[in-house]
């Protein structure tokens, strides 16, 4: 008797060990997950969403981004709810003009996405919707007018009276558009809606250090660098709050889907966004 419930003991000994054993191999588990997603999404890659049209024609509303996070170093607002609260930048850079980059508004709890047009000591100035950088006016050529399909999430949102044109069953808002070249032949398409539009003129003002001048492709529906804080712009944005530069679209919808349909989330998939790089295009 004495023999056989000595076995029994030694045989449960073994499983009283692994059971708190195994419970704390499931818990560095988890925290080794999230310590990896946390060094992913705050030092390498970061997805992000466009909620508005300030960017047309490149961007549209619906697309799902990823944005590299190292090109300009390191600030608070480049780590989910700004832990570690760490001063200034570490290991930074400043952008090139033509860059997209996301970036924290310099008041507001808000993400945002932008074209730097503007780097520290550089000269900025627009008369008649036409940019000058440094006392020269930027490259500027009419292209044919944008055609952007309607749909749930992008209505026809223009400043003056909607042109619309319809083709095959799709209705299309009709932008004119400009093809802008920077000095060092880095190009890309606006929007300029109006001439008169309400910053169509900024007087020539330089950029302080520490600081860049961002414009959003869609030149009259863009509160960018042109605007103070307090209008709603966003000023001369200090690169402490840069995030991280735009590298490629991963999914893009027209907002038909439904949560609760999965079938839609493909029936609204805009699948020829998808692969669109924000890399520099020179001529």
């Amino acid at each position: 008797m004495r023999s056989l419930f000595a076995r029994r003991d030694a045989s449960e000994a073994p499983r009283q060990k692994t059971e708190p054993e195994g419970f704390w191999s499931t818990v560095r588990f988890f925290l080794s997950l999230a310590l990896l997603a946390w060094i992913l999404r705050s030092l390498i890659i970061a997805p992000f969403s466009i909620p508005s049209g300030s960017m047309l024609p490149t961007l549209r509303i619906g697309d799902y981004l990823l944005v590299a996070k190292w090109p300009y170093g390191y600030a608070q607002v480049s780590f989910p709810w700004g832990f570690p609260p760490i001063h200034g930048r570490v290991l930074g850079g400043l952008p090139t003009r033509g860059d997209v980059v996301v970036f924290r508004h310099p008041t507001e709890d808000a993400d945002l996405i932008k074209r730097v047009i503007g780097l520290p000591g550089d000269t900025i100035e627009v008369h008649g919707g036409a940019v000058l950088l440094n006392g020269r006016p930027l490259v500027r050529e009419a292209l044919p007018a944008f055609r952007m399909p309607i749909s749930p999430n992008s209505p026809c949102k223009t400043i003056s009276a909607p042109a619309v044109s319809q083709t095959a069953g799709t209705a299309y808002c009709l932008y004119p558009a400009f093809r802008e070249q920077l000095p060092d032949g880095i190009t890309y398409t606006t929007l300029d809606q109006v001439s008169d539009g309400q910053a169509d003129d900024f007087p020539a003002t330089r950029v302080p250090s520490g600081h860049v001048f961002l414009m959003g492709d869609n030149r009259d529906d863009s509160l960018d660098s042109r605007f103070a804080p307090a209008q709603g712009g966003v000023g001369m944005l200090p690169v402490d709050k840069l995030i991280g530069r735009a590298l490629v679209t991963f999914w893009s919808t027209d907002g038909s889907a439904s949560y609760f349909k999965p079938w839609t989330w493909f029936t609204a998939l805009r699948a020829e966004r998808i692969g669109n790089t924000y890399s520099e295009q020179r001529r």
